[in-house]
């Protein structure tokens, strides 16, 4: 499955516009909820093979969020998405099942790869490290089995295996999270020219396997992009998913040394990258993402959900990093990203996707 399709589908300069039908609608709908469906069911198969962990004492007595409270919120995401196609922030996703037979192979690996995440779950804290160091150069900080994955985020097979693992996860929500981030980009490429030399330039920061960028490029085909991540793994996915579009490029390298030159980009995309990385590393990432933003450019920000944004959710959030490993994840939550950007951006748009949420920065026009 591909595109959904709609009976009236334009591209005006930069971006997309159209108009939804009735129909547009039902086949939408009917699409995400064969998705949710799909990986809710592997989500709930999952849970039921394995072990839970072991409550910490801070959590003992906590409420967790139910099965009835996540499926409400998760669809509420999902009607969400559509108001947002509706009101023409976004074409409609390129997220359908896709081949069938595809499917299959990617959950059969998934459930094959479960039992050594199972047992790296309730094994020695050494055995979430990746040991020894693979080849190359890496942040130390970076060599672990996030979300307790074989080989963390360098492998082929990781590689491969790490979207379907995340829609897993996020019982089919995962690229719809990500997709909210669509909305403030509409606003800040607003106006901006496509063409020649001043075109505009968006930087992806940990673009992972091109995803998020895959949906920025089926929106804005001729907006020249870049996707920046430490792993050649993945880079070599995202360049596969991008493969369809020109005007692309990808380049291996941390997000703390970014290799441009200063106030280079128009906008920066960052997707699920600050929980991921130790609290003395987020200073130097927003300082390298400053000086390659020319002033009055726009960060679009999306990561987790923090203490305090649901209340509801904050036990279940506690518990997130010991159930899948997470080592910086704990921080983050206490993270003041407004304080972590501040000096040098102003604060924008605050939007709500889920157990994530959507920030805009804007970058000040001083050039201290």
């Amino acid at each position: 499955m591909g595109r959904l399709p709609l009976a009236n589908v334009s591209m005006k300069g930069n971006s997309w516009i159209g108009m939804t039908s009735g129909l547009d609608k039902f086949v939408f709908t009917a699409a995400q909820a064969t998705r949710v469906g799909w990986f809710f069911a592997q989500k709930l198969l999952a849970s039921r093979m394995g072990r839970p962990v072991p409550l910490p004492g801070a959590l003992r007595g906590r409420p967790l969020l139910n099965r009835q409270r996540i499926l409400a919120d998760l669809w509420s995401l999902i009607e969400q998405d559509w108001r947002n196609i509706e009101a023409g922030y976004y074409a409609p996703p390129l997220d359908g099942l896709g081949n069938p037979l595809a499917g299959i192979r990617r959950a059969a690996d998934f459930f094959n790869d479960l039992r050594t995440v199972e047992e790296r779950r309730h094994g020695a804290r050494k055995e979430r490290l990746l040991t020894p160091a693979p080849p190359g150069r890496y942040p130390r900080y970076y060599l672990q089995k996030f979300h307790f994955q074989t080989d963390g985020y360098l492998s082929d097979a990781s590689a491969e295996r790490y979207d379907h693992q995340v829609e897993v996860l996020f019982g089919g929500a995962a690229a719809a999270m990500r997709r909210q981030a669509l909305v403030p980009l509409k606003s800040a490429l607003e106006g901006q020219p496509v063409g020649g030399r001043r075109a505009a330039r968006l930087l992806d920061v940990a673009c992972g396997t091109g995803k998020f960028l895959r949906e920025v490029k089926a929106n804005y085909p001729r907006l020249f992009v870049t996707g920046l991540d430490l792993s050649p793994h993945y880079l070599t996915v995202a360049r596969r998913e991008l493969a369809p579009w020109s005007r692309t490029w990808f380049v291996k390298a941390a997000a703390e040394a970014i290799p441009f030159a200063d106030a280079e980009f128009d906008v920066v995309t960052c997707i699920y990258l600050f929980h991921e990385l130790p609290p003395r590393i987020r200073p130097a990432v927003v300082a390298e993402i400053r000086r390659v933003l020319r002033p009055g450019g726009t960060v679009v920000f999306v990561d987790s959900l923090q203490t305090g944004d649901e209340p509801d959710y904050d036990a279940t959030l506690e518990l997130f990093p010991i159930a899948f490993h997470e080592p910086y994840y704990a921080s983050y939550l206490r993270e003041d990203l407004d304080r972590l950007w501040n000096p040098g951006f102003t604060p924008g748009q605050r939007l709500p996707a889920y157990f994530s949420k959507v920030l805009t920065y804007c970058r000040d026009g001083d050039s201290a």
